[in-house]
């Protein structure tokens, strides 16, 4: 099975409006519509529980005017009627207002702009195939539900049986007239004169006749409204003169929020999902990484990511899930068939950099001031995870992480590029597994030297002292064994039989990021990362352009990836290439202003000298968790914002551009207060530090040398 991931996904989803709420989220057309035949619907608990979604009027299709997402969860369609021949513009003119919940709710409304009364016949077609949502994606429907329909007074209900599963949808509306294809209105709108109808499709909870709750309150608002409210509550409030960066941020934070989905399990937890449409769910890396970078707007959001994924860390070897003792798991499915899931479970382990990074994220974590005693509860899943790099991870003993799949359901390529040719040499060729990718090993040090710290902040001399010795070994065998002295720069990895694959990438930026880079050879890593060749001028490309396997429009091989920047400029800033993190993060936030501030997951890697606009990828989520975070882990580096509640010190160095003007952030969280901070250039002031608490200019000192 190909690697699922959105360079497998179907066609593209241009001109669609996505809306997410929870794990739950629905994709139509610009009029409101959905269609079977495209990657449409309604979508809970990864089921599709609507396929087909068309209204008509007078049996002929809606134009569409405008369609606006309002919030995350909800959106407006404007549209008018087909044209009649002796009239120049329909005097119809249709607004669809839908909410989703669990389901959706659609309020419908018909104004008539015309002096005369307008007999309208209004219609909605329905279906509900119950696909998968992998069997969508994936444009291959293997699964061929058995249907049956049943009106049932204002409700039309449908279900769906397969293999002993089943599955329903209920179609309500009052006032409708129903019948096995869906319901129809016949009304009379008066001149200048409007009608309205609302129109719910809930699905039917699990061995009931019952539908879930929408979840609407008798106050009026939803569940979505309310947790909204909350974070924009909560979260910082960023402003600037610099229009881009200021909506740029704004739009950043406001999906952060809307990405977030409830732990079944623990429904008082949230993690952030991987990104809409396909990846609402919880992703082991994506989700490390994107509350990493989220952690200025929400540190409790990294520590319930953090529990999350302790509650699943693997305790046993399944070689279907690839599941091992410690190992951090690659993504949850729900009600996923197993013949469709990555290692047919819904649970997948298939990851070799998830389980370093949960401990570097613990360790970021136990900085930023979140309860002592939470923090150390999460202590012995950090060490269970080393346990697994040294037991599993290190397959031959090397001393470096390698991966290889456990089954031919799994991923081939385990790292963040998991393409199924994502790691190739220079000349094109794929890399044979097991595989040792260079940003791993960097992951890996890192997780040593957070561990370290970890201990010794808590007097645990000797064990901090082991895991520095170990980090050190680590540090000098890889700049020794994935350094390409004649070229200048990194293999991305090490191959089956530990050659090094010669590609020229981006991932070599993440090594800066964790600090394995030997300070004489990062000079010549920055230099290569903002060379034309990898440098497209709207942020750093995953392959050069020199490289046997490049294309602009490739997933991994020459694409730009928003938050694989965002990490390169936090590792240049690390290594004191300051001009270089700027150049990177300005390109970005430069980039955001054609894709309505919003950050994709990625673009095409064309260069912008030829391209004044970054040119779209086909099948890029959006809003895309990492891609969110982005913008805020940029202003962080930029800011140099480093905070250590639990010494009650922050270290603030800013460096922003020129061109970013004045930028200024109120209600910023940290321990058990809020700052303000005002930057100007160089220039900052910092008010509301918790008592006790002191900034330093400058850059924070390294944990260890």
């Amino acid at each position: 099975m190909v690697g699922w991931n959105a360079d497998t996904a179907a066609g593209s989803l241009g001109g669609a409006v996505t809306l997410v709420e929870g794990s739950n989220f629905s994709i139509s057309d610009v009029t409101g519509d959905m269609f079977s035949d495209r990657p449409h619907g309604v979508f809970f608990e990864d089921t599709r529980i609507v396929s087909l979604w068309r209204m008509t009027i007078n049996g002929g299709a809606l134009e569409p005017l405008a369609a606006d997402t309002l919030e995350p969860y909800r959106a407006l369609f404007i549209c008018r009627t087909g044209r009649v021949a002796s009239q120049p513009d329909s005097h119809l003119i249709v607004e669809r207002s839908r909410e989703l919940g669990v389901g959706i709710l659609e309020d419908i409304t018909v104004r008539n702009h015309s002096r005369e009364p307008a007999v309208c016949v209004v219609e909605l077609e329905i279906d509900a195939d119950f696909a998968d949502l992998f069997e969508v994606k994936d444009a291959r429907i293997t699964r061929q539900w058995e249907q049956t329909r049943e009106v049932r007074g204002d409700s039309l209900v449908i279900h769906g049986a397969w293999k002993g599963t089943h599955k329903g949808a209920v179609l309500h509306s009052p006032g409708a007239i129903f019948s096995h294809d869906g319901l129809g209105f016949r009304t009379v709108v008066p001149p200048q004169g409007e009608w309205t109808a609302r129109v719910y499709v809930l699905p039917l909870q699990h061995g009931t006749e019952k539908p879930v709750p929408f979840h609407r309150e008798t106050d009026g608002t939803s569940a979505a409204e309310r947790r909204r409210a909350e974070w924009i509550r909560k979260t910082p409030v960023p402003e600037s003169s610099n229009v881009t960066l200021y909506r740029t941020m704004l739009r950043c934070v406001e999906d952060i929020g809307a990405l977030q989905i409830e732990d079944p399990v623990h429904p008082e937890r949230t993690v952030v999902a991987a990104g809409a449409p396909w990846f609402m769910a919880i992703f082991g890396r994506d989700s490390i990484l994107s509350s990493y970078m989220a952690l200025p707007v929400d540190p409790s959001l990294a520590l319930d990511t953090l529990r999350n994924l302790a509650d699943r860390q693997g305790s046993e070897v399944d070689l279907v899930s690839e599941e091992q003792p410690g190992r951090i798991l690659h993504e949850v499915r729900l009600g996923v068939s197993t013949k469709l899931a990555l290692g047919g479970r819904s649970a997948y382990y298939g990851t070799a950099d998830a389980t370093a990074l949960f401990v570097i994220l613990l360790g970021e974590v136990s900085r930023w001031g979140l309860a002592a005693d939470q923090v150390a509860a999460l202590l012995p899943n950090a060490d269970r995870a080393l346990e697994w790099i040294r037991d599993y991870g290190d397959r031959d003993g090397d001393g470096f992480v390698e991966y290889q799949r456990l089954n031919d359901q799994g991923l081939v390529n385990q790292g963040w590029k998991d393409s199924w040719d994502g790691v190739n040499f220079a000349d094109g060729r794929l890399a044979e597994p097991p595989i040792a990718l260079c940003e791993v090993q960097g992951y890996v040090y890192a997780a040593y030297i957070a561990r370290a710290w970890m201990a010794y902040d808590a007097g645990d001399f000797g064990v901090a002292a082991g895991l520095r010795d170990r980090a050190a070994r680590l540090k000098k065998q890889f700049n020794e064994k994935f350094w390409l002295p004649d070229r200048g720069y990194f293999a991305i990895a090490l191959d089956r039989d530990k050659n090094p694959v010669d590609a020229l990438a981006s991932n070599m930026g993440h090594c800066l990021w964790s600090g394995i880079v030997d300070d004489h050879i990062a000079p010549l890593v920055a230099e290569r990362l903002m060379s034309p060749e990898l440098f497209s001028g709207w942020g750093i490309r995953t392959l050069a352009t020199t490289m046997g396997a490049y294309n602009p429009a490739s997933y991994h091989n020459g694409a730009v990836w928003p938050h694989d920047n965002a990490i390169i400029a936090a590792g240049l800033m690390r290594y004191g290439f300051v001009h270089e993190a700027q150049r990177v993060a300005q390109a970005i936030i430069e980039a955001a202003e054609y894709t309505d501030h919003r950050l994709p997951e990625l673009f095409c890697g064309f260069e912008r000298s030829r391209f004044p606009k970054p040119v779209p990828y086909p099948t890029s989520c959006s809003p895309q968790a990492w891609a969110a975070a982005a913008p805020v882990q940029l202003m962080r580096t930029l800011l140099r914002y480093d905070p250590d509640v639990s010494r009650n010190e922050i270290w603030l160095d800013p460096v922003l551009p020129v061109a970013w003007g004045r930028a200024r952030a109120t209600n910023l969280p940290i321990g058990g207060g809020r700052i303000t901070i005002d930057v100007t250039g160089t220039e900052v002031t910092v008010e509301g530090l918790p008592i006790g608490m002191t900034w330093h200019r400058g850059a924070r000192p390294p944990w260890f040398a």
